[in-house]
């Protein structure tokens, strides 16, 4: 049984920063890409970051890339998404999830497992 538990949301000011943490219950986790996807009001679920068990790979959605940095800590069985320069169309419900597979994807039915969503709104 693959647990996610997401925390770090909150309410931010556009321009501020924020940091996102997902703790995974899952053996091997390293050898597992995690990725980030996130879901506004009304609209569909979307890609934001995913990287690659070992960490050394990553790709970003373009409406996140240079904002957004995805990492992890395997010693931990964490991964984090520092979202910097904030504006407030990247206010949403955040989500990591997890499959089988090593290197990252970007499309959310690719995901097997998924926390339960941590909300992050960016005022002006």
């Amino acid at each position: 049984q693959v647990q996610l538990v997401e925390s770090g949301g909150g309410l931010v000011q556009a321009g501020g920063s924020l940091r996102l943490s997902c703790a995974a219950s899952r053996r091997a986790f390293g050898a597992y890409a995690m990725g980030w996807f996130r879901q506004a009001p009304g609209k569909e679920r979307e890609f934001v970051a995913a990287i690659s068990g070992g960490g050394g790979s990553t790709t970003y959605a373009d409406s996140v890339k240079g904002r957004f940095t995805i990492s992890r800590d395997n010693a931990k069985n964490t991964v984090y998404l520092q979202m910097n320069s904030l504006k407030r169309e990247d206010t949403a419900v955040y989500y990591c999830a997890t499959a089988g597979f090593t290197l990252p994807r970007i499309r959310a039915d690719e995901y097997d497992y998924w926390g339960q969503g941590t909300q992050v709104t960016v005022s002006s």
